[in-house]
């Protein structure tokens, strides 16, 4: 299964933006909460990667946790729902690990509905 859903992608590298960068300063931003009222988020945009983990928000509060996310790291089920939670300029991983994850990328990439 896992061989067949890898020929329906297209072979991608990483964006350019990213590939000329040299990840001196790194952040990961999770989604527990833990910095809603800390107004960090201009220290965190400093970074030069910012990793955002599941469907942790960014709109509504860009004063905690910035507005910048250059990765966004989730599994299907907690991807974020709004179109934009997902900046043109940040890549998507999909962390894929059980049988139903991999089922949600062939209707992903099929455009079918799951």
């Amino acid at each position: 299964k896992l061989k067949d859903l890898l020929e329906l992608l297209p072979e991608h590298d990483l964006p350019e933006d990213l590939k000329s960068k040299h990840c001196k300063r790194c952040v990961v931003v999770g989604s527990g909460g833990i910095l809603h009222g800390s107004e960090l988020g201009h220290l965190l945009n400093r970074f030069d990667i910012v990793i955002r983990l599941n469907d942790a928000p960014v709109q509504g509060y860009t004063d905690h946790v910035g507005n910048k996310t250059t990765i966004r790291m989730t599994y299907p089920e907690g991807a974020p729902l709004s179109e934009h939670e997902y900046p043109p300029a940040s890549l998507f991983v999909a962390v894929l690990f059980k049988s139903v994850d991999f089922n949600w990328l062939q209707a992903m990439v099929k455009n079918e509905t799951l």
